[in-house]
């Protein structure tokens, strides 16, 4: 099974593999418990239910959903993820995603070691990494994307993520221009590159190697001699 990164957006061939894998994943005959996570201002439900639109093909298959619809100031309990053949974890205000989950990685982790599927979009796809960017708009003060994508951090933040992944990884990129927050922190070495994923847009990581799906791009940005290295791919990486 696989490690699903979703660079926000819903067009839905980026979340069909998904579907596929959590159908695969669950006893033949049985729908898939799929334990969907989301943190939002005041537990708002909406971005969970647009994520199971996403997911469910608009009822093409046939899912049990194990909806955890949380407030940003909640922490998940980890038991959520025991017994579910398939993991998603939503978008919204990614330093609040990752104190809400952070005592849930180890489980996530093992779940997933052990072939549970995992989506992270947006947010969920930012924390699945090893060194997980939180947000931020300033190196050293200096603006390298403007504050609007700051996700109410001044520096640039990278931090201990879940470990899903061995890069780092940032959304929205040709849509939100992220991809500059991305190559600084790769140029100023908080990060050791990553990955950047236009929205509607999935990369996919799992044991026949990377590939991509959905509509746009994905966007290597890798340290080199005097500065990075930036290439983009669709369809394989």
């Amino acid at each position: 099974m696989s490690v699903h990164l979703v660079g926000g957006g819903f067009g839905r061939a980026a979340f069909a593999p998904f579907t596929a894998e959590a159908v695969a994943a669950a006893p033949e005959g049985q729908p898939p418990v799929v334990a969907v996570v989301t943190v939002r201002e005041g537990g708002g439900t909406g971005h969970a239910h647009d994520l199971i639109d996403a997911i469910s093909a608009d009822g093409a298959a046939a899912l049990d959903i194990r909806l955890v619809a949380l407030a940003e100031t909640d922490v998940v309990d980890p038991a959520v993820f025991d017994g579910v053949h398939a993991i998603v974890i939503g978008g919204g205000l990614t330093p609040a995603y990752h104190s809400a989950l952070e005592p849930s990685y180890e489980r996530i982790r093992k779940a997933v070691g052990s072939g549970t599927p995992y989506l992270g979009f947006s947010a969920g796809a930012m924390i699945a990494a090893e060194r997980a960017i939180l947000g931020g708009w300033l190196i050293g003060g200096v603006p390298v994307v403007p504050d609007e994508t700051a996700e109410d951090l001044d520096e640039i933040t990278v931090v201990p993520g879940i470990g899903l992944v061995d890069v780092s990884v940032d959304v929205h990129v040709a849509q939100w221009g992220t991809l500059a927050r991305l190559i600084a922190a790769t140029e100023s070495g908080a990060t050791d590159g990553g990955v950047g994923l236009d929205e509607s847009t999935t990369l996919i990581a799992g044991a026949d190697g990377l590939r991509i799906a959905g509509e746009g791009s994905v966007w290597r940005v890798s340290p080199a001699e005097g500065g990075v290295i930036v290439s983009s791919g669709r369809g394989a990486l």
